[in-house]
C-alpha cells in the first residue's frame, strides 16, 4: 500500500477516535489518545505479534496525522458529524486496505494462513477495539451487529487465498480490499446484521 493511502486510512480512523472523544466529553488530550490508538492500534498489535518494530514508531506521519485529525474534530466536530455518512465510505475503504495489507505482511513474515487472516482482521479492527475499551463502550469486534469485523475477515481470507495461488502485490491487495469494502458498504446500505444466539433478541 502506498504511504499516501496508508496515511489516508490512518486519518479516517483517527477522526473516528477523536469524535468518540467528543461524544464522551473528553478533553483534547483524551481525544488525541483515542485518535492515535484508533488509527495505529491495529497495526501495532500486528507488528508486535509478528515480532517487528511497529511502523507507527518509525514514521512521524503516524503521529502527526492523528494530531491533525484531533484538531479538526476539536474545532469543527459539528461539521464533521454531519459529514459522517461520507466519512464512513472512507472508513470502509480503510478497513479493506488495512485487512489486506495486514494479512499480506503476516504471510510475508512466514505465518500460516489462518494466523495471517487473524492478524489481518486485527490490523483492520484492533484500533477500534482499543478505542471502545478506552471510552467504555462494548467493542464492536465482540458484538459485530453492524458487520464490521466480518468484511475484514472476508478480505483477509481472500488475501490469504490469493497469496496461496501466487497472486501477490498490488493486484492481490486491491482485490481483497475491494471485496471487504464492497461487503461493508452493502452491509451499511441494507442493514445486514450478524445473527444472535437462538432465542436472544438483543442487548438491553
Amino acid at each position: 500500500m502506498s504511504p499516501l493511502l496508508d496515511l489516508a486510512g490512518i486519518f479516517v480512523f483517527a477522526l473516528s477516535g477523536a469524535l468518540q472523544g467528543v461524544r464522551k466529553r473528553l478533553d483534547v488530550v483524551g481525544m488525541a489518545v483515542l485518535a492515535f490508538f484508533t488509527a495505529v492500534g491495529g497495526g501495532v498489535m500486528r507488528d508486535l505479534f509478528i515480532g517487528v518494530q511497529p511502523a507507527a514508531f518509525r514514521d512521524m506521519g503516524y503521529l502527526l496525522v492523528p494530531i491533525a485529525a484531533t484538531a479538526i474534530a476539536f474545532f469543527w466536530h459539528p461539521h464533521v458529524e454531519r459529514a459522517m455518512p461520507g466519512v464512513l465510505i472512507f472508513d470502509a475503504a480503510g478497513l479493506g486496505l488495512f485487512c489486506a495489507v495486514g494479512t499480506a505482511k503476516a504471510l510475508h513474515h512466514g505465518l500460516a494462513p489462518p494466523h495471517a487472516v487473524f492478524l489481518g482482521v486485527c490490523t483492520a479492527v484492533g484500533g477500534g477495539v482499543i478505542r471502545d475499551v478506552l471510552s467504555g463502550e462494548r467493542p464492536t469486534l465482540l458484538y459485530d451487529r453492524q458487520l464490521y469485523a466480518v468484511p475484514a475477515m472476508l478480505g483477509s481470507t481472500a488475501m490469504a487465498v490469493l497469496y496461496a495461488l501466487d497472486v501477490r502485490g498490488f493486484v492481490a491487495t486491491l482485490s481483497a480490499a475491494v471485496l471487504a469494502f464492497t461487503f461493508r458498504i452493502l452491509a451499511m446500505r441494507y442493514g445486514w446484521r450478524a445473527p444472535l444466539a437462538r432465542g436472544i433478541s438483543g442487548p438491553r
